[in-house]
């Protein structure tokens, strides 16, 4: 082979070379920008899983692979902040946790790819064009949360047969909420229930949400959003003293005291995120990875809430759970 061919094949391959390649040079490893949405506690969960995702596909932190972690503590102010400042940093990928996050991380770039774990409604906040082709520099996976609405009201009407009246405590600041609110009020029409809004936008406001609801409902239907969850104890505390069953998203709230929750297993969303930015990294553009969703569907049921309210939960409810805290 002649040298100049030589020359010219080296620096066709080097073109080629995928970034875990060239990052994997001493001194080089690629940079994944964490953009938790809530609190290093409140999230702990979906990080482990992510992290230790990475680690079993050779990804090992301090090593092959550098994480710079922010967290966005429930506010959208600081995820414009965090996104602008992993843009400064040069990250190469940006694990973004949520929609609003995913947002904010989007709007600060268009080059830099961008996964979420978990997204309520992806084509509707503009997030991807379609979920077979995203296009642009944005994948990731749907929690489908607001599609479950009606069967959450189903599960919550077996252990309250009687129920008239449901409270629905929503994030307005939150577009998935906001979704999900439609879809709880289509299925609240089809069941014959009258729907007790409680908006919220701060975490000041969840005491007074409680505090002009007494004798207006019979339950309480919390949806999902970085901002309760952050606040998921308080929010149990003023349930439980309200005498109010409450029905989640997922299962971190029921473990910190609420009755149950029906919807995607976070954890598992958050590992397989973990193989979006193994293949991004390894040299797969964003746009050509499809949207995936959930595989794994928790129903958890906490037996120490329900006999605190003095609720008897139907055996064959019990039967079907994935996961009974006593």
């Amino acid at each position: 082979m002649k040298r100049r061919d030589f020359i010219a094949l080296l620096g066709g391959a080097a073109t080629a070379w995928p970034l875990a390649a060239r990052a994997q040079q001493p001194g080089k490893p690629p940079i994944v920008g964490y953009l938790g949405s809530g609190t290093p506690t409140a999230q702990r969960a979906w990080l482990d899983a992510f992290v230790q995702r990475l680690r079993e596909l050779g990804w090992i932190e301090g090593r092959t692979v550098a994480i710079e972690y922010r967290w966005g503590e429930g506010r959208p102010e600081r995820y414009a902040e965090i996104a602008a400042e992993f843009v400064r940093l040069k990250v190469d990928v940006i694990l973004a946790g949520g929609t609003e996050a995913t947002v904010a991380a989007k709007h600060a770039t268009s080059v830099i790819p961008i996964v979420f774990p978990t997204a309520g409604d992806p084509i509707g906040s503009r997030l991807v064009v379609s979920l077979a082709r995203p296009g642009g520099n944005v994948t990731g996976l749907s929690n489908l949360s607001s599609d479950l609405a009606a069967k959450r009201l189903e599960i919550l009407r077996e252990v309250l047969p009687g129920l008239r009246r449901l409270a629905t405590m929503v994030n307005t600041d939150y577009s998935a909420g906001v979704t999900e609110t439609r879809e709880i009020e289509a299925a609240a029409r089809t069941l014959g229930l009258d729907l007790v809004p409680l908006p919220i936008r701060r975490a000041e406001d969840i005491a007074s949400a409680f505090g002009g609801l007494k004798g207006r409902a019979e339950a309480l239907y919390v949806t999902g959003d970085p901002l309760v969850n952050a606040h998921r104890v308080r929010i149990n505390t003023f349930a439980l003293a309200a005498r109010l069953p409450t029905m989640y998203v997922q299962r971190e709230y029921v473990e910190a005291g609420g009755l149950m929750s029906y919807g995607a297993n976070f954890p598992d969303l958050n590992r397989r995120a973990a193989d979006y930015v193994d293949k991004i990294l390894r040299g797969a553009k964003p746009g050509d990875l499809p949207v995936e969703q959930p595989t794994k569907f928790d129903l958890v049921i906490n037996l120490t809430t329900a006999k605190a309210l003095g609720l008897e939960v139907p055996p064959t409810l019990l039967g079907r759970a994935d996961e009974v805290i006593e």
